[in-house]
């Protein structure tokens, strides 16, 4: 994050709550010699803010750091007119739970003035070996919910979490469906976990439009609490299925949607699978750098892969995730391979430390030693 403060004038930090960007942000400050913080959601804060040009010029030797700048859409031009008057690196960071207004303005007002971070909850590679892989795929990374001493506990957290995004922040955010509907999608969105997204399917079960269903999905993605993972389509002449799948992105609260709450009953779950395959997703893809596109490949005569890792558009890995301990390199990666022209490909499986060749080309391995390896 500081190299990034160092390099453009603007930097936005986004993600859900309570992933620990403010307590990122109070640390950077803590480092640096001139800032100051407003947040937001502090009514003298705000009014701080209702004449920005003001504010901004009295402070232009400082980092500004602003929480909670979804709230104020309206300030971006004026952070665009301030970083034009006086551009140098490291005059604002931004901290915000996404929506798309919040994107659509910055992106548009800041062009080519702002560099978008995203915060994702802790990662496997940041808890171990504190926390092993096993605890964290059942209790997700939310901060937290982590640290909670006990399963009651645990699932509190999760439905005042949801409670309090469903009936409070959605709405801020411009979502105005109401909070059962939201609520019942979500709960569905669990059940599906990992599947192809059929967008009227939903809105059959729920008895309202497509688009109603739509735009919940896109503000539940903004919000960083649910993943689409496109399928790779280009160059690829066979028929392909093009819808994409969709995840919700902490194991944790998938888990407490399921009412999963020990390991046993995880394993015992027919949705072990999806819950980790999803999980093993996040994680890579929260892992690898900025320049990588991911994607699920699907054609309709039967051949998938699970994720196919991409560097400037062209497939350079695919991920087959399997449960078993002991799994056969399948027909189906063997297709995706030729199809997608790629020659590396690894085969994630529960455990640790574990990395063995199965067939050229194909690692059998566990979470821990791929992404070691990237």
């Amino acid at each position: 994050m500081r190299k990034l403060i160092a390099a453009f004038p603007s930097v936005a930090l986004l993600g859900p709550r309570q992933v620990g960007k403010t307590t990122l942000a109070k640390t950077i400050m803590g480092k640096t010699k001139n800032t100051v913080y407003l947040d937001l959601e502090d009514r003298d804060d705000f009014n701080a803010l209702q004449n920005p040009k003001l504010f901004f010029e009295n402070y232009r030797s400082a980092l500004v750091v602003i929480d909670e700048v979804q709230r104020m859409p309206e300030l971006f031009p004026a952070l665009r007119a301030e970083i034009d008057a006086r551009r140098k690196a490291g005059r604002f960071l931004l901290l915000g739970s996404a929506s798309p207004d919040l994107l659509k303005k910055s992106s548009e007002t800041l062009a080519g003035r702002i560099v978008f971070k995203e915060l994702s909850p802790l990662l496997v590679s940041e808890v171990f070996p504190a926390i092993g892989y096993e605890k964290h795929w059942l209790r997700g990374g939310y901060p937290e919910a982590l640290k909670q001493k006990t399963v009651a506990l645990w699932n509190t957290w999760h439905a005042s979490f949801l409670r309090t995004y469903v009936e409070r922040d959605l709405p801020a955010l411009g979502l105005a469906s109401p909070a059962l509907l939201i609520t019942r999608l979500f709960q569905m969105l669990a059940y599906n976990q990992g599947q192809i997204l059929n967008k009227s399917e939903y809105a059959k079960a729920l008895g309202v439009s497509v688009p109603t269903v739509g735009n919940i999905l896109d503000y539940l993605s903004y919000a960083y609490l649910i993943r689409f993972l496109p399928p790779y389509a280009t160059n690829i002449k066979k028929r392909i299925v093009k819808s994409p799948k969709v995840y919700i992105r902490d194991s944790g609260m998938l888990h407490h949607l399921l009412g999963i709450s020990q390991t046993k009953d995880l394993l015992a779950n027919p949705k072990a699978g999806f819950s980790w395959e999803g999980y093993v997703i996040e994680q890579i893809v929260n892992h690898y750098e900025s320049d990588n596109n991911f994607y699920h490949y699907r054609t309709q005569g039967g051949t998938e892969a699970d994720l196919v890792i991409a560097r400037y558009n062209k497939p350079i890995h695919i991920v087959e995730i399997k449960m078993g301990s002991e799994p056969r390199v399948s027909k189906s990666l063997l297709n995706s391979m030729a199809d997608l022209g790629v020659k590396q490909a690894s085969i994630i499986i529960p455990g640790t430390g574990i990395s063995f060749p199965a067939e050229k080309g194909i690692t059998v391995c566990s979470l821990d030693a791929f992404l070691s390896n990237l």
